[in-house]
């Protein structure tokens, strides 16, 4: 018995099964936020259409709670302290007091080389001041950038790019302060600002593609090289700026073309590095890019077929192959309250929810939903994409049968993913919303 007949049986049975639960748990950039509906227990469209109708739990944390986890949101990794091994607390304490101590320090050298350098000490002290300013406008940078973690999982090669983009930006603001000395706080500060936040995108994504490249568990091996490949050309590349800067960068003319030259190099490299990395975990685009390939051709294509066709630039784009899908709405936008039932029917013991749109699919995942389950659910998208071309049913019999299809193919798909080196026991989805019953 398909799931039409089932439907047309329910108007003339009552219904005896239990009742989805009236409310949910919606989760996106680590606030949680409970939904419910009106008192009568229906999900009726009125219900969602009424936005004033439906209501956001008030939340009964006392202050002091409330700024207990908001500093551990924005300072510790998501789900502290179960995401974490032991120790790491201690160790973060003490790289806090690390850090403090050393800026602390450097506050000192830097006013003690300024009175080297034969500045009385007024001027000197006031032109301290003028630079540990410039300084901390790049940490305010990093505070902003390090908000961001989430999405440098998801999308590590963009960030990078991205970092090396605000780095030059910032190096620019630098080379032009002599122009506008007057200026000098406010334009070296912005460019410190734009150079914290490239440092930390930089290094954030610094693990993951590095780990992408580790076959045998060699990824310190691999990082402590790496590191020593980049002091090399470091050291060479001052010597080359240092007979520049003497020679024809020694005017700003000079500056004004060596400059651009030097940082269309600078990144175009960056993009040649990030597209030959073989990033091997699943995130919207990967994901949407193997379900395309596996569907068209019926092969599964590796981290390394798939790394010089990833969008460095616009990785949302949407995939017509793989079902137009689109992750990380709110499940209260992205599914109409009279279908939420419907389709948890059609997905049962599923830990996804798919409402398919006329331009895309939405896809909303449960908190605990790993990379399998969404590779699942973009199956299914994919199929009945297909399937909605071939012949025309409505959109539960279409879900119904593209469903069945992936349960039939899934095993053996999942089982050459894995040998092929994608990692599936998590999916990367950035900040996207997710919800739990």
């Amino acid at each position: 018995m398909n799931l039409l007949d089932k439907i047309k049986m329910q108007k003339k049975e009552p219904d005896k099964t239990p009742e989805i639960p009236v409310y949910w748990i919606e989760t996106s950039d680590s606030v949680s936020r409970h939904f419910q509906f009106e008192p009568d227990g229906q999900l009726s469209s009125v219900i969602f259409k009424c936005k004033q109708q439906m209501k956001v739990v008030d939340d009964a944390r006392p202050v002091y709670r409330r700024v207990v986890e908001s500093f551990l949101n924005k300072f510790f990794p998501s789900g502290y302290p179960y995401s974490v091994n032991e120790g790491y607390l201690r160790y973060t304490q003490f790289r806090a007091l690390q850090h403090f101590s050393s800026a602390a320090l450097s506050v000192l050298s830097t006013q003690s080389l300024l009175f080297a350098a034969g500045l009385r000490p007024t001027p000197a002290q006031a032109t301290a001041v003028s630079w540990i300013l410039k300084d901390g406008m790049q940490h305010v940078g990093k505070l902003i950038c390090s908000n961001l973690g989430a999405r440098m999982d998801s999308e590590p090669k963009r960030w990078r790019i991205l970092a090396d983009v605000l780095y030059d930006l910032g190096t620019g603001l630098e080379v032009l302060s002599p122009l506008c000395p007057h200026l000098f706080l406010e334009v070296a500060g912005l460019g410190n600002f734009a150079k914290g936040m490239a440092v930390v995108a930089a290094r954030a994504t610094r693990l993951p593609i590095y780990s992408s490249f580790a076959k045998e568990g060699n990824l310190s091996d691999l990082f402590a090289k790496g590191e020593a490949i980049s002091t090399l050309f470091n050291v060479l590349g001052l010597g080359v700026g240092i007979q520049l800067a003497s020679t024809v960068c020694s005017s700003m003319q000079g500056k004004f073309v060596a400059g651009p030259l030097l940082s269309i190099v600078h990144v175009y490299c960056v993009i040649e590095e990030m597209r030959a990395t073989p990033v091997n975990t699943l995130n919207p685009q990967r994901t949407a890019m193997v379900v395309a390939d596996f569907v068209k051709t019926g092969k599964i294509s590796s981290p390394a077929d798939l790394r010089y066709h990833e969008d460095l630039l616009f990785p949302g784009r949407l995939i017509e192959e793989a079902g137009n899908v689109k992750v990380g709405q709110a499940l209260h936008r992205a599914v109409r309250p009279s279908k939420l039932r419907e389709l948890k029917e059609i997905f049962p013991g599923e830990k996804f929810i798919l409402s398919p749109g006329n331009k895309w699919t939405d896809l909303v995942l449960e908190q605990n939903a790993s990379g399998e389950d969404a590779l699942r659910a973009w199956l299914v998208a994919a199929y009945a994409s297909s399937m909605k071309k071939s012949y025309h049913e409505s959109t539960s019999v279409t879900l119904q049968d593209a469903y069945e299809k992936m349960n039939s193919v899934f095993d053996p798909f999942l089982s050459e993913l894995q040998a092929k080196g994608w990692h599936t026991d998590r999916f990367l989805d950035g900040t996207g919303s997710r919800f739990s019953w």
